[in-house]
């Protein structure tokens, strides 16, 4: 017998039934967040795998522009704290409304249409069925003719002038630069309003790291009541590239108890450096001269020395590795001996 197995794309379609089978619309509005694995059918990509993870946030049951913003400042806050945000670039854009939507679809069709013998095969696959999807080609044949296209924003009606508007007033509020990129679109129907992406250009073909926009029709066309819905999420996977470009590996300092009655003090000594943040290594087995090569070969910033007559006097030998300078430092002023090598 055959066997269908469906792997999922992204976390938002499953918060959405979850919302939906669980009847929780008389608890709106409501947050979520998600991490876990996801899986996609593309030929990958540098940064783009076959399995890879997300986490993401959204919110449920909120139609203002507060609920974008707020999201949108949290990406900002999470990539800051990740030490990422020199590395990415903030690109929103809107969809509009479907009313706005609809007429624009319309008029890029009577544009593009003139194209056809210019415009690359995927892109002619688009023209019929979903034209926005052609703003965001990345074949270089459709280059100049997406930038000559008519603007979405000029098919706007009033409520999705005064949407976007609010929006990006509310991110100037905040203080977070951003760039209106036109060509940043959804492809599917149930997107409206805010689309947003904090892109790089340290990942090759793949920029985006984190992306996110409005999905107010999602949850109806999943036979659920009317939700307005707005999240994002970002590839772990892309973060974890990111990451690595941008850590300096931290150096560590290196115990060294000289003499087995001396391990215990070693122990407690290397447990409080690493609760003060330190990177510790203490050095377990062989002769002095073994340790202090291994403490060579890890590159340590600095060895403490602990022996029988450092432990007797409450000190220990501290030794600054890059310059062979060694002195006899007191336990109580150790840390702040260690300051500089922080």
């Amino acid at each position: 017998a055959l066997e269908s197995i469906t792997l999922r794309p992204e976390g938002t379609a499953g918060i959405a039934r979850a919302f939906i089978s669980n009847g929780l619309q008389q608890e709106l509005p409501i947050k979520f967040f998600y991490k876990g694995p996801m899986f996609r059918y593309e030929r990958p990509q540098k940064g783009r795998r076959r399995q890879f993870h997300q986490v993401g946030v959204e919110i449920l049951g909120v139609p203002t522009p507060q609920a974008d913003i707020e999201l949108i400042s949290l990406a900002n806050t999470f990539l800051e704290e990740l030490g990422l945000k020199d590395q990415v670039t903030l690109e929103i854009n809107s969809l509009g409304d479907a009313e706005s939507r609809s007429a624009y679809n319309q008029e890029l069709r009577n544009y593009l249409n003139k194209f056809k013998q210019e415009l690359s095969e995927q892109s002619l696959k688009r023209l019929e069925k979903n034209p926005l999807r052609i703003l965001d080609s990345k074949e270089s044949e459709d280059d100049v003719i997406v930038a000559n296209a008519p603007k979405l924003q000029d098919s706007f009606n009033v409520n999705s002038k005064n949407f976007f508007a609010q929006l990006c007033e509310g991110i100037d509020t905040l203080g977070i630069s951003y760039e209106h990129n036109h060509n940043l679109v959804r492809g599917l129907d149930y997107y409206s309003h805010t689309a947003f992406e904090f892109t790089t250009k340290d990942l090759g073909a793949q920029g985006t790291v984190l992306a996110g926009g409005r999905y107010d029709s999602l949850i109806s066309q999943m036979g659920g009541p009317e939700t307005p819905g707005v999240g994002w999420a970002a590839g772990v996977e892309r973060l974890a590239l990111l990451l690595k470009k941008n850590i300096i590996t931290k150096r560590p300092i290196v115990v060294i108890p000289i003499g087995q009655n001396e391990e215990g003090e070693a122990f407690v000594l290397t447990e409080r450096l690493r609760k003060k943040g330190y990177s510790v290594d203490l050095g377990y087995s062989g002769n002095l001269k073994k340790r202090i090569k291994r403490a060579n070969e890890r590159n340590a910033i600095a060895s403490i020395f602990i022996g029988e007559s450092e432990a007797a006097r409450n000190v220990v030998k501290l030794k600054n590795m890059d310059t062979g300078d060694q002195k006899e430092v007191s336990l109580d002023l150790l840390e702040q001996q260690l300051l500089i090598y922080k």
